[in-house]
């Protein structure tokens, strides 16, 4: 991958979000719709997270949000950012970027 300036660095909004809610979506093997709280308002993602995580566990999770990410419909549900996960090479694992401390959802980060 090629460098970025810090310019462009600072044009991401990198947020602490709860998760709220997690639903399937009809006739997705690997989507969830998850419902987010960024402190000042609630969003609705879409995340590839099925294989790794249950929907029961994913409730109360604190994660990291790109926040500005432009908007995409997947499986006719818009996607309003994206979450940051980490993964092996070959995608067989993965996990959720959480916060270490209790921070308020919406915090940023940098």
């Amino acid at each position: 991958m090629e460098n970025i300036s810090f310019a462009d660095f600072q044009k991401l909004d990198l947020r602490v979000a709860e998760i709220k809610t997690a639903e399937d979506i009809e006739g997705a093997d690997k989507l969830y719709k998850l419902v987010v709280d960024l402190g000042e308002e609630e969003r609705t993602l879409v995340a590839g997270i099925k294989q790794f995580y249950s929907k029961e566990e994913l409730p109360g999770k604190k994660i990291v949000v790109l926040a500005n990410l432009e908007p995409k419909t997947l499986r006719g549900v818009e996607s309003r950012g994206m979450l940051l996960a980490a993964h092996v090479a070959d995608r067989s694992n993965l996990a959720l970027l959480t916060v270490e401390r209790d921070v308020s959802s919406g915090s940023g980060i940098s």
